[in-house]
């Protein structure tokens, strides 16, 4: 199976999924649902994880999870782990619960929150459980709609504060929002997931790409890598390489494999019939190169002049 990945820093928003193994059942029983609910809040108190938005389907669940420690997996791990732990335990099985790694996608929360939360409040009334979702017991949507007192590690206050100064008002103009769309098909917003993993705005996007993206070596295991790569005509990145290194050399040509696998999508065996040499060369000089750059600080100059002037040329 393909990696997911991974973007993580402190104060980073997701939309979590997870969904069961064969996508069977994950709840056999309401204490199930209680005792997920159980490790949702042992995960805010331990690892100072914020639950904002919760849904727990039968064979899914959905979560709007800040991590204000950037400690995404270790939040995951306690979640997921001792959850079928207790799982396991309880019915004497043994073996995976989830149907292999949970999904992540990274989302500007001033611009998707109050769309998320009630596209995953709403999740029961698309699935036809229940015909309203403040009848649903297994959400955060009652807490939202002022109809029970949330409990302390459900944190409402960041997405009610974008309807309304005041608890009661918020919480009204909230009812309002969800309404609208519970008796209507609706778009996800999930739709405009970049790469599988970001979701936000465009400025955002090339934020994340910039801050936390340009530095990683590309990973063929990991498609969200290519999805995310920008568009860079080989060319340009030839004749960027040839401005940087004019003397040539076993340099310059290592520097312009690095990039094309870097930054275009160009197949290993085609970069190194550019360069003439074969597919498991390209790899090896990849690797080489980055593990230099680790250590050569000058050479790590030189190639972000390189990325620089190729990010104002990209097509």
């Amino acid at each position: 199976m393909a990696r997911p990945l991974r973007i993580c820093f402190p104060g980073a928003f997701y939309h979590i999924t997870s969904r069961g193994n064969e996508r069977k059942d994950i709840y056999k029983s309401n204490r199930d649902r209680e005792k997920f609910l159980e490790y949702l809040e042992s995960a805010v108190v331990r690892y100072k994880g914020v639950i904002h938005v919760y849904c727990l389907m039968s064979n899914h669940y959905h979560l709007l999870l800040e991590t204000p420690s950037g400690n995404l997996s270790q939040i995951m791990r306690h979640i997921n782990g001792a959850y079928t732990n207790y799982f396991n335990t309880k019915r004497k099985r043994s073996g995976h619960l989830f149907q292999g790694r949970y999904k992540a996608i990274l989302v500007e929360m001033d611009k998707y929150a109050q769309e998320l939360s009630r596209y995953i409040h709403l999740n029961p009334v698309r699935a036809n459980m229940v015909e309203t979702p403040e009848t649903y017991r297994w959400s955060s949507y009652r807490y939202y709609a002022g109809l029970m007192k949330p409990p302390e590690w459900l944190k409402i206050d960041f997405i009610l504060g974008y309807f309304g100064n005041t608890v009661a008002v918020a919480q009204k103009k909230y009812q309002q929002f969800v309404g609208q769309l519970k008796t209507r098909e609706y778009q996800s917003p999930l739709k405009d997931v970049v790469g599988s993993t970001l979701l936000g705005s465009p400025d955002f996007i090339n934020h994340i790409k910039k801050a936390y993206l340009t530095d990683k070596p590309a990973d063929k295991e990991i498609p969200a890598m290519s999805a995310l790569a920008d568009d860079i005509a080989i060319s340009d990145i030839m004749n960027q390489v040839e401005n940087e290194f004019c003397d040539g050399g076993s340099l310059a040509r290592d520097v312009k494999i690095f990039l094309l696998k870097k930054y275009t999508r160009t197949r290993l065996k085609d970069i190194g019939i550019l360069f003439g040499i074969v597919e498991s060369g390209v790899s090896k000089v990849t690797t080489r190169f980055w593990n230099k750059l680790e250590t050569d600080e000058a050479l790590k100059k030189r190639i972000h002049k390189i990325e620089e002037r190729l990010s104002r040329v990209k097509i």
